[in-house]
């Protein structure tokens, strides 16, 4: 499965990353794999012994260890007991007054209220090819974490009417434990500029340390690779690479 693209600040590209125009354009170069880690907790897992030889469990398939012709009954590891993740985020980025005198707040969230007609008209809006309304549908329902950007306008009349629009999003797919890979970045063109896709990708990267993932990836297009730079990503970590496969038929 090819990785779902974005684009981010100044360029109209496909990749995960935040775009900047409703244009289109096929990219012929692998986007740049790029990661962030928790370095303390990663050296705190690679320190601590394994309690367990490898392949010890293989012995234990039947729930017995034999030694010098004798069966000792084993216990299996006990469960790990249930964490119980936050709950999902509501945040307001900006509050400012329009000009007809309505007021506009732009309202982050991480409890993943995604209208997916909503989301395929914003995809419209920055350039991306139309994908099958029932595939969004499961990428959404099958990721880890759902992060969007609404626009919520109120109107300065009596009637105090409120238009809620879809402005951006972001997801992340993850093991739940260890790691997680962001993806499909992207943000309203005419809401581009004012910092908003920054602030997505902060707020997505925190909600994932939160939850205790210290491995975060996502793939990058060369021209945003100074962007993700500067929220923390690197490019090959002690020489880690990022493979692809793809059918060559």
């Amino acid at each position: 499965m090819a990785p779902a693209f974005a684009a981010a600040p100044s360029f109209s590209v496909c990749g995960v990353r935040i775009p900047t125009a409703c244009r289109f354009e096929a990219q012929s170069t692998v986007p740049t794999p790029m990661f962030m880690r928790n370095r303390v907790a990663a050296k705190t897992r690679s320190a601590a012994p394994w309690s367990l030889k490898a392949g010890l469990w293989d012995s234990l398939r039947s729930g017995f260890l034999k030694n010098n012709n004798s069966t000792e009954t084993v216990e299996p590891p006990p469960a790990p007991l249930e964490i119980e993740e936050p709950l999902p985020q509501e945040l307001v980025l900006l509050e400012r007054t329009l000009p007809d005198g309505s007021t506009e707040q732009i309202l982050f969230s991480s409890a993943g209220d995604v209208d997916i007609y909503d989301l395929q008209a914003l995809c419209d809006k920055v350039g991306w090819p139309r994908r099958p309304l029932s595939k969004i549908a499961a990428s959404l329902r099958n990721s880890y974490l759902v992060a969007t950007l609404h626009s919520i306008i109120r109107s300065s009349g009596t009637e105090r009417e409120e238009k809620k629009q879809l402005i951006g999003m972001a997801r992340a797919t993850s093991d739940h434990a260890f790691n997680a890979t962001i993806w499909d970045v992207l943000v309203d063109p005419s809401y581009q500029g004012q910092g908003l896709g920054k602030a997505l990708m902060e707020k997505v990267i925190r909600t994932l340390l939160q939850r205790d993932i210290n491995n975060i990836t996502l793939f990058a297009d060369n021209k945003v690779v100074d962007f993700y730079k500067n929220l923390g990503f690197e490019v090959d970590p002690q020489g880690i690479k990022g493979m692809f496969w793809y059918p060559r038929f």
